[in-house]
């Protein structure tokens, strides 16, 4: 199964759309969480407006992929579940969010095992049938705890003197 997410807020009909077309041609189970202002509705998929964060990561954990927006938490989560993630940015000049983000945030991920960047539309069936025809793997995992280093100094800053700023 694969799982799609657009994140919570926004819709991203650009991405619903073309994994909508690519499921017609091939026919893999895909659900996906579009939100509930999403103008485009699928009609090869089954999609729902939103999920409970228990059901999100029950959706998170049984898909083969994931196919995301380039949303750090949709990444972040993938990576420490150890799950390969296609990640289309929303793209500031289309106004599907207020600048590029995004774009810069694939660009960053993009070299990353178990990462997988679609720069647009064009690209993203490819890369769906790489993932789908199972050729790829999941890269490394990260932890979902911050590095004990950083916490170290984090607390250290905290805890320290008192500094005037």
């Amino acid at each position: 199964m694969i799982f799609l997410t657009v994140g919570t807020h926004e819709p991203f009909d650009r991405l619903v759309r073309c994994v909508d077309d690519w499921c017609s041609e091939r026919g893999d189970e895909v659900f996906g969480q579009i939100t509930k202002r999403a103008g485009y509705q699928p009609s090869h998929f089954k999609a729902v407006p939103s999920l409970d964060p228990a059901e999100y990561q029950k959706q998170f954990r049984e898909a083969d992929f994931i196919v995301s927006h380039a949303g750090m938490g949709s990444i972040l989560t993938a990576l420490s579940m150890q799950k390969p993630i296609i990640i289309l940015p929303r793209r500031g000049y289309l106004q599907e969010t207020r600048n590029d983000h995004q774009f810069a945030t694939a660009q960053r991920f993009q070299s990353r095992a178990g990462v997988f960047v679609a720069q647009d539309e064009a690209d993203l069936p490819e890369v769906l049938h790489q993932l789908a025809d199972g050729n790829v793997t999941a890269g490394q995992g990260i932890s979902p705890f911050a590095d004990e280093q950083l916490i170290g100094t984090l607390r250290d800053f905290i805890h320290g003197p008192a500094r005037i700023i």
